[in-house]
């Protein structure tokens, strides 16, 4: 591989941009990335649900570190597939504290998802993990690169500690980011760390991934090249339509008549400034058309980076039904994509698709009643008595504001963590029987599908990569997981 792709498949949800989808992206020969948010619950989960085709236990079998491996099915895997309907067994929480069970469960999960999507073809896998998500990061990213991750891609934040987090990790060293903590004092440093020599007993020398920052301007952009320790080896730009989180707009806080954000010219990046860099760089959102992909490289890009078309294709980790359904009233024009300011917990807006039966329609979120037993999106404070909690504005609203939170930031607030694990049928049933409601984030911009040359209902990720390229993006011979060799 010594040409960087045109295609990158974001990386999508909890689990939508699964193994599967990945391996289906890099075999077609775009950038195949799996989401690396919350692959602890999706490994636990996917064991107590049988672990149908024996995939996991596979990889797992390939885990350099065996004992580990066999503590972890023993935990968690259930031979007769008990855990669909019944409350999945919990994963330990995310936090500041050492906690060599976390950490285990954490590597050996981002191993087992690359492992799978890189298997069985020589294309490129990469592995995307928001920047707000700190408390996870040194311990995921360790297992993708155990498992010879090829592209580590982070946005959601500033992800400035990153590029030295990767190169610790392929030198044998251990690994450590920086991490936020509200109502800290100035000069206050806190920090979360993995060392591969106390968890597993050696650090192997491994090969350092390609990182590449996903960000929305120009203006973060030369922040992070400007110093060779945040300097990445790319740059994703994505435009306030695309999927998932989106940056606030730059300019004056206003809302629209149906109360999504406003954008104006100081939030589209300045592509000239772009190329000076010097770094490669895709732009994401709104982009998924051959015609965009030409577009994009006449203005100086590598290629684009798509989501929603992958998203919505036969091999993406959504649930058959909550995908057809979102298909259907995509394709009638019915579909609306909100880039709702409220309701992630991050203060970020985020898009959501206003499907019905998910956690996105008003009925649906006045139903739930908050709970929060996932807890990625924690924000860590300090307390009163100079300890460090933990909150979240999803969480239920008296908790929060006894941590000190302000009842205004509850307002609206999903629960992201349960709705989109559900969105992938890993819904967890509490114990009076109430199932979690999926809650769907796709790009507003759904135009791609009128455009689609194939099969809107059920088309392949290596449909679209096809289309995207014009046929032309990958001539080596691969094999599939199946054994199966193709063009």
């Amino acid at each position: 591989m010594t040409a960087d792709p045109a295609i990158i498949q974001g990386g999508m949800g909890v689990g939508v941009s699964d193994w599967r989808l990945a391996g289906a992206v890099a075999r077609a020969g775009g950038l195949g990335v799996v989401s690396g948010t919350a692959l602890d619950a999706v490994l636990a989960r996917r064991l107590q649900t049988g672990d149908r085709g024996g995939h996991l236990r596979e990889a797992l079998g390939a885990f350099p570190f065996p004992d580990v491996a066999e503590r972890i099915i023993g935990r968690y895997y259930r031979v007769d597939g008990s855990g669909a309907g019944q409350s999945f067994r919990p994963v330990p929480r995310l936090g500041l504290r050492p906690n060599r069970t976390r950490d285990e469960l954490l590597v050996a999960a981002n191993f087992a998802e690359v492992f799978l999507a890189k298997r069985g073809h020589d294309g490129w896998v990469g592995v995307n993990y928001l920047e707000k998500i700190q408390l996870a990061t040194p311990a995921a990213v360790y297992g993708a690169m155990l498992a010879g991750v090829d592209y580590v891609l982070m946005g959601a934040g500033v992800p400035a500690g990153i590029p030295q987090l990767l190169g610790s990790f392929a030198a044998g060293r251990p690994g450590e980011i920086g991490v936020n903590v509200d109502g800290a004092p100035a000069g206050a440093a806190f920090s979360v760390r993995l060392d591969p020599r106390e968890v597993f007993g050696v650090a192997p020398i491994l090969r350092r991934p390609r990182f590449l920052a996903i960000v929305s301007s120009h203006v973060l952009a030369a922040y992070l090249a400007r110093d060779e320790l945040t300097r990445p080896d790319g740059l994703v730009i994505e435009t306030p339509v695309a999927g998932g989180h989106s940056a606030r707009p730059r300019g004056p806080s206003q809302l629209d008549e149906t109360g999504q954000p406003v954008y104006g010219p100081r939030d589209e990046p300045d592509l000239a400034k772009l190329r000076q860099l010097g770094l490669p760089f895709w732009l994401a959102g709104g982009h998924a058309g051959p015609d965009q992909l030409c577009a994009a490289q006449a203005a100086g890009a590598v290629g684009v980076q798509v989501g929603s078309v992958f998203a919505l294709c036969r091999d993406s980790g959504i649930a058959p039904q909550v995908r057809q359904a979102a298909l259907a009233e995509a394709r009638a024009g019915q579909l609306v994509v909100r880039n709702d300011p409220a309701a992630s917990p991050t203060g970020f807006p985020f898009k959501v698709a206003e499907l019905a039966g998910t956690i996105a329609t008003e009925p649906v979120y006045s139903a739930r009643q908050r709970i929060c037993d996932l807890g990625y999106l924690r924000t860590p404070y300090l307390t009163p008595q100079g300890k460090v909690g933990y909150r979240c504005p999803s969480e239920p609203v008296d908790a929060y504001v006894a941590k000190g939170g302000a009842r205004e930031e509850t307002v609206g607030r999903r629960c992201l963590c349960n709705g989109l694990t559900a969105t992938v049928g890993l819904a967890q049933s509490h114990p009076d029987g109430y199932l979690e409601p999926a809650l769907v984030t796709l790009g507003q911009d759904l135009s791609f599908l009128r455009a689609l040359p194939f099969d809107h209902d059920d088309y392949t990720a290596g449909d679209v990569v096809r289309y995207l390229t014009g046929n032309q993006a990958h001539n080596a011979t691969l094999t599939d997981p199946l054994g199966t060799t193709q063009r």
